[in-house]
């Protein structure tokens, strides 16, 4: 497979690693103050979040692009930095971290059982979700320490999606004509299905956050149509988030 063109997406990592460094943390003295529900629900994608990402690099290992194995170390390095970011938050709140969650070990599970494709997939599914979920948390938290933290994170992650779409992109591209637009139907349809889930589970923590069930599934579902388009068109790099 030709991946080539993804040295830019490795130094689109290595500028904002240095950007993040020259600008610091966000200031943890800071007391961060939530309703119980809030916590919850950061607690979970504090969960999601974690992971050293070896699967994920070594099928990239394997795409034969050493650009775009080197893109996906940086990626997963950032989401670590997610997880820290959100384990900080949750210790300004005097909340404990979780060792895990169910929705967590599913979707972890059922990755690893597929190939690069597959993967990153329903990689996708959670980097859409999380979208929707960090701008919620950005605006609704009412809490300066709350909103510092998730606006790093959906700044992050609106840079994650247009990055999968170009790889995904490449990869459709290997199946027949007729057969991409279908792929994108079936993986439209399981994000609806994870994310009334993801509404239900979090349906408290929503509501807190102004924003209730179904507009986050009604919003969730607007912004995969542009990831389908971005995924089938020549040209993914062109998705914005709307955020």
């Amino acid at each position: 497979m030709d991946t080539g063109g993804f040295a830019k997406w490795t130094r689109q990592f290595e500028e904002e690693r240095e950007r993040r460094r020259v600008q610091g943390d966000p200031d943890w003295g800071q007391n961060a103050t939530l309703h119980p529900a809030v916590w919850a629900g950061i607690q979970r994608f504090q969960v999601g979040e974690d992971g050293d990402g070896a699967n994920l690099v070594g099928k990239a290992d394997q795409a034969g692009d050493a650009d775009y194995g080197q893109a996906v170390r940086l990626f997963v390095a950032e989401e670590q930095n997610h997880a820290r970011l959100l384990a900080r938050l949750l210790a300004a709140g005097g909340m404990p971290t979780l060792t895990g969650h169910w929705s967590d070990t599913v979707f972890v599970r059922l990755r690893r059982l597929m190939g690069l494709r597959l993967e990153l997939l329903v990689l996708m599914i959670a980097e859409v979700v999380a979208l929707r979920y960090y701008r919620a948390l950005r605006d609704g938290a009412g809490d300066a320490l709350t909103s510092d933290v998730a606006g790093r994170i959906l700044s992050d992650e609106e840079r994650h999606v247009p990055f999968h779409c170009e790889r995904l992109h490449a990869s459709l591209a290997e199946l027949p004509r007729a057969t991409r637009r279908p792929v994108m139907t079936l993986w439209q349809l399981l994000l609806l299905a994870v994310t009334l889930v993801v509404a239900t589970d979090h349906g408290p923590a929503l509501r807190r956050l102004h924003i209730g069930r179904l507009r986050f599934v009604r919003d969730v579902m607007a912004s995969s149509r542009a990831v389908v388009a971005a995924v089938l068109a020549p040209r993914p790099d062109a998705w914005t988030s709307g955020s």
